[in-house]
């Protein structure tokens, strides 16, 4: 069987924001300038007020960062074929038992570990159907850790591709994050291209999938959301 070509070339390169960064943005941004405004104020000399207008200016444009969302297209003839959902490196690739909707199956799991300097949009890594959207409170640990798939807040999507295999994503919230956004609905068409949800501030992907899955990527792999072939489903 022929290697897909992994890494698809981006079709629109401009960069915008997340619609769920416009409130943080907007409170940090009132937060910092309210801030600089009293120090003024306050006339606590000009050195000071400098330093703290650079460091404001500095960590408002990490968040600005934090918060981009490239618009990437990708056209994927073959149907089997999954695409990565998120940005990030590759922490595992192994098969496990999901009790989550599977009752147990047993699946290949594949992570994916995205630090605060990824992208945390992300993607429907194929079309098919929403069959399971389900959140779950937890911890709040390091998500590179293998107990952050059990233990810390996540939410588990279920879809049913089109050649009628299913397959699980789990969003998984970090030591950092504190707030996953998930759009997928049951019932719901999953449309490569489209945003599946946000994390925010640090987090991780779980995609399982079937046992006979081919995988096309290895641990410690650098991966792009949208982007990248990771796995084939057999038919």
């Amino acid at each position: 069987m022929t290697t897909p070509h992994r890494r698809h070339r981006r079709l629109n390169k401009i960069i915008r924001i997340h619609k769920e960064g416009y409130s943080i943005l907007a409170s940090v941004f009132v937060f910092l300038a309210i801030l600089n405004i009293v120090l003024i104020y306050l006339g606590v000399g000009r050195t000071a007020c400098l330093v703290n207008l650079t460091i404001s200016v500095l960590a408002f444009c990490f968040v600005l960062y934090f918060f981009r969302s490239p618009q990437r297209v990708i056209s994927v003839s073959d149907e089997s074929l999954l695409v990565a959902p998120a940005d990030g490196k590759i922490v595992a690739i192994e098969p496990v038992e999901v009790q989550e909707y599977f009752g147990g199956q047993r699946m290949l799991q594949v992570s994916i570990f995205m630090s605060v300097f990824s992208v945390h949009a992300n993607w429907y890594p194929l079309n098919g159907i929403v069959k399971h959207s389900r959140h779950q409170d937890g911890r709040h640990m390091a998500a590179y850790l293998p107990k952050s798939s059990y233990e810390n807040e996540r939410s588990f999507v279920v879809i049913e591709a089109n050649n009628g295999k299913e397959i699980m994503l789990s969003q998984i919230a970090g030591a950092l994050a504190r707030r996953i956004v998930t759009y997928a609905a049951v019932g719901h068409p999953a449309v490569q291209n489209e945003h599946l949800g946000f994390i925010k501030f640090g987090s991780r992907v779980d995609i399982f999938l079937p046992l006979d899955s081919t995988i096309y990527v290895e641990m410690g792999e650098r991966v792009s959301g949208n982007q990248t072939i990771i796995a084939r489903l057999q038919d």
